[in-house]
C-alpha cells in the first residue's frame, strides 16, 4: 500500500499564506498532528519512506515512521516563485496556482505534474509485484498530484481536490 501524507501544520498554514520552497518547519500543532498520525498508523510497518526535501515534510515523515526518509527532489513543493509567503486572498491566481503574468518564477503546472508522475512511475516499476508499504510525505500540491496519478487529472485540472488536510493521509494500492 502507498500512504500519502500531507505534512503537519506550520505557522504559514495557520496564517493563510502560500507556502512553497521558502516554507517553515512544523509548529507545535503540526508536531501534534504528526504524533496523532503516528498513533493512527502504529500497526503499519513501512518498508520505504520517501519525502520532499522541505523540512516540514521531513519532520512529518520522521515523527510518523521513526525511519530516516529517502529525500527525492521530484517530491518538492510546487514552486510559487514571487508569490511564495503571500496571503492567499491577496494573490492573483490562474486557476489554482499564482498567475505567472504577475509573479516571476512560478512553476509550470505540466512540468510539476510530469515530475510527480515520473516519481510515481519509478515507484510503480520498483514495487509493482511486491507487498511493501510505502510512506510518502509531501504537500497539498504533491499529495493532490499523487491522487491525480491514481484517479486521473480532473477535467478542470484542479488536482488539489485529491490532497489531504495537514497531518492527514490517503492510501492507494500499488496495482
Amino acid at each position: 500500500m502507498i500512504y500519502v501524507v500531507r505534512h503537519g501544520q506550520t505557522d504559514l498554514n495557520r496564517e493563510g499564506r502560500l507556502q512553497g520552497r521558502m516554507g517553515l518547519p512544523l509548529n507545535d500543532n503540526g508536531v501534534r498532528q504528526a504524533k496523532l498520525l503516528r498513533d493512527k498508523l502504529e500497526n503499519v510497518v513501512f518498508d520505504y519512506v520517501y519525502t520532499s526535501p522541505q523540512e516540514r515534510a521531513i519532520q512529518t515523515a520522521v515523527i510518523v515512521t521513526g525511519i530516516k526518509p529517502i529525500i527525492d527532489e521530484r517530491l518538492d513543493v510546487f514552486d510559487l516563485g514571487e508569490a511564495d509567503l503571500l496571503k492567499k486572498g491577496e494573490v492573483k491566481m490562474s486557476g489554482v496556482v499564482p498567475d505567472s503574468k504577475f509573479y516571476k518564477g512560478v512553476e509550470e503546472v505540466p512540468s510539476f505534474i510530469n515530475r510527480i508522475f515520473s516519481f510515481m512511475n519509478e515507484l510503480k516499476a520498483m514495487h509493482t509485484d511486491s507487498k511493501v508499504n510505502l510512506f510518502i510525505s509531501g504537500h497539498r500540491c504533491t499529495t493532490g498530484c499523487i491522487g491525480a496519478y491514481f484517479e486521473g487529472i480532473p477535467n478542470d485540472g484542479n488536482i488539489l481536490r485529491f490532497s489531504s488536510d495537514n497531518g492527514e493521509y490517503k492510501v492507494y494500492s500499488h496495482k
